[in-house]
């Protein structure tokens, strides 16, 4: 018996043949609905799926149809996104919010047919915690790079994290080789790393009071970054989000538009997911964007945010709404509350493996990430989250959105504070860097 996975489905045209012993998978399944492709079992002229749903509006066009027993690979698909009357679009395909589900872009290892056929990127995460270990996962998953290397300072665990995964890569339907090692060295030629080494949150403990402990340990991970990835792109994950970010750039001393902070993208998420808790839309129906910073600060501008083609505001009453944002906000500490022990993992893991595939992919989709402004929305300096679009190698441009005169105010106060915490790390005592980063659920 073979198993035919969602992969299997994307590369397979509008019609797939299953022949005897083939068995398809409930998301391969769930998949062919979404592409609308129809699958027919050997000797049969009934389809074993229903069939005519309509394209999703990020799937790749329906290539001829063919037997999936032919030994030719699937061509590189292109995703289009239509981002006339709304200002952002949700991202990518909701086949991405299933475990087995690959974007559009999903694809056998090789040359990357929509990048002229170069070779594809190379991704590396530092930090083998919960966030390490599924962003890691997520980006294999995506079928996006030519390799993924883990790296962590516990001997052994980046490396049995790795070879768990790839045990499972037939299951999944992916075929990026990962790896695992507690050397830095292992992220020679990384196009993109994400950084989640630090301590994680515990109850009581606030963002802020993370920072001199995980500034060490950033500064030991960016110094091995310099040395062995010099022109990858970076996505911070580690907390204090902004300030950690704002260190990962000035220990690498890269360029300003290839040090990203993750955090409008999760706190999007999470506001999109709570008010599908409303009953009013699915979470996948909501666009919005979380600004500001990644706590208190956080600003959500209701005039840029939707439900489907209409304003937000007009779904749910202002008290409802103001209580989503506020939940919003707390929304980590509250994980961090019920767990008891450690914290969120599954949608910040999500969040940044997002970032990454956005520039590996192309993408030309608006999110929320951790920038310097320089000059946008009157702001010059600090990490503050943002409006941005993404290119393969990094911030690409600082999109204007048209806020409201409160929400802009908002914005450029939250700016202020976050500049200010910024300033007050040049107080940290002097830590010595470890030698290699520590494992990581931030």
């Amino acid at each position: 018996m073979s198993i035919v996975t969602a992969a299997d489905v994307e590369a397979a045209g509008g019609r797939l043949l299953l022949r005897p012993g083939q068995r398809l998978t409930p998301l391969a399944r769930d998949r062919a609905k979404e592409l609308g492709v129809e699958i027919v079992e050997a000797g049969t002229a009934a389809p074993a799926a229903p069939t005519g749903s309509p394209t999703p509006p990020h799937a790749a066009p329906v290539p001829p149809a063919k037997d999936i027993s032919a030994s030719a690979s699937p061509p590189g698909a292109t995703a289009a996104a239509s981002e006339s009357a709304r200002p952002f679009a949700p991202l990518v395909s909701g086949a991405m919010y299933r475990r087995n589900g690959l974007g559009p872009q999903g694809r056998a290892i090789g040359r990357d047919d929509a990048n002229g056929g170069a070779p594809r990127p190379r991704a590396g995460v530092v930090g083998a915690g919960h966030v390490g270990a599924m962003a890691a996962l997520r980006l294999a998953e995506s079928n996006l790079f030519d390799h993924v290397a883990i790296v962590d300072v516990v001997p052994g665990l980046a490396a049995g994290l790795a070879l768990d995964m790839w045990h499972g890569a037939g299951l999944y339907g992916f075929s990026t080789p990962l790896s695992g090692s507690d050397e830095l060295s292992a992220l020679r030629g990384c196009d993109y790393i994400i950084i989640t080494a630090g301590k994680p949150r515990q109850p009581g403990m606030t963002r802020t009071d993370l920072t001199a402990g995980n500034a060490a340990i950033m500064k030991s991970v960016c110094e091995g970054i310099r040395q062995h990835a010099p022109d990858a792109t970076l996505v911070v994950v580690s907390n204090p989000l902004e300030e950690m970010t704002h260190l990962a750039a000035q220990y690498t001393g890269f360029a300003q538009s290839r040090v990203l902070g993750m955090a409008g993208v999760l706190d999007s998420a999470r506001f999109c997911s709570l008010v599908g808790l409303t009953g009013k839309a699915r979470p996948q129906d909501v666009r919005a964007l979380a600004l500001g910073s990644h706590g208190p600060e956080m600003v959500i501008p209701l005039s840029q945010a939707f439900v489907g083609s209409k304003h937000i505001e007009s779904v749910l009453d202002a008290s409802t709404l103001s209580a989503i944002v506020e939940r919003t906000r707390e929304s980590g500490g509250e994980v961090v509350k019920l767990l008891k022990k450690g914290s969120a993992y599954f949608s910040p893991a999500e969040s940044a493996a997002a970032m990454v595939r956005i520039m590996a992919s192309g993408s030309n989709e608006v999110i929320a990430a951790c920038v310097r402004p320089q000059g946008a929305y009157g702001l010059t300096d600090a990490r503050v989250g943002l409006p941005v679009r993404l290119d393969r190698r990094g911030l690409k441009e600082v999109v204007q959105l048209p806020l409201r005169p409160d929400e802009l105010q908002a914005l450029r106060e939250a700016a202020a504070r976050i500049a200010q915490r910024i300033d007050e790390l040049a107080q940290l005592p002097s830590t010595p860097g470890v030698a290699a980063p520590a494992a990581s659920a931030a």
